[in-house]
């Protein structure tokens, strides 16, 4: 059996931070943030049909959020029946709390 397809879709929070993160990091080393784009957007499209590959995202535990580990960040996920929306793009130090528009470095 051919695994379930869903469409990735971004959420305009997600896309502005892996933006922002992407921005930070060319300032020093472009290479570096060219390197990590891609590897985002390979993680991101793996969810097509990949989409239940990730683990929970701990400090929310709900099994339909889930995230990728994309060294030092983490892209969080909300699976539903057709889709797969990209909510939060963060460091791995940061707690992500989807119902607030930042993220709190952990301490």
């Amino acid at each position: 059996m051919a695994p379930r397809r869903r469409e990735v879709v971004w959420a305009q929070r997600a896309r502005q931070a892996v933006d922002d993160a992407l921005a930070y990091i060319a300032d020093r080393s472009p290479q570096s943030a060219s390197q990590l784009a891609t590897r985002i957007l390979e993680q991101a499209d793996s969810l097509v049909t990949f989409s239940e590959r990730g683990r929970i995202v701990p400090e929310v535990g709900d099994p339909t959020l889930g995230e990728l580990l994309i060294d030092p960040f983490r892209l969080m996920y909300e699976v539903s029946e057709g889709e797969v929306q990209i909510v939060g793009f963060l460091h791995q130090r940061q707690i992500f709390s989807p119902g607030d528009k930042r993220s709190r470095p952990i301490r």
